[in-house]
């Protein structure tokens, strides 16, 4: 414990400069949205908002959230990583539905899902009616 109460870990202050930078709030907000254009500044937060789902996500399925079985239908890269995992454009069909489902999410390099693969969704809980890609069931 320090001289003014207990010390925030590298882990814990890099996530608060990770919101600030998304939220445009504290100097690195600012700074960021400063520097930044308004068309970067939108991918940063977009960018923000598709790491955020995914640890959600992993919330959601830890507390045993029920899942959704959907079908690729396609998937778009969008040039953009996070943490070296690509973020892409996803096309589904809920099983048993006709309605089509559009996403942007994160996706594992080495579980990238193809056209017709079977894949899981989670229901948002920010968002009635909407859903989050949770994978493809076989990978934590």
């Amino acid at each position: 414990m320090g001289l003014f109460g207990r010390r925030k870990s590298r882990a814990e202050r890099a996530a608060e400069i990770a919101a600030q930078v998304a939220g445009g709030k504290g100097f690195y907000g600012r700074a960021t949205r400063a520097f930044l254009g308004k068309e970067d500044y939108a991918r940063v937060q977009d960018s923000m908002g598709a790491y955020n789902s995914g640890l959600g996500v992993q919330q959601l399925l830890a507390a045993g959230a029920p899942t959704t079985s959907a079908v690729v239908l396609s998937i778009g890269d969008t040039g953009q990583l996070i943490n070296h995992d690509p973020v892409v454009d996803l096309v589904l069909q809920p099983s048993g539905g006709t309605e089509r489902i559009t996403l942007r999410a994160i996706v594992s390099k080495l579980r990238i899902p193809r056209t017709g693969d079977e894949v899981l969704l989670v229901a948002d809980p920010a968002r009635p009616g909407a859903f989050l890609y949770a994978g493809d069931g076989t990978t934590p």
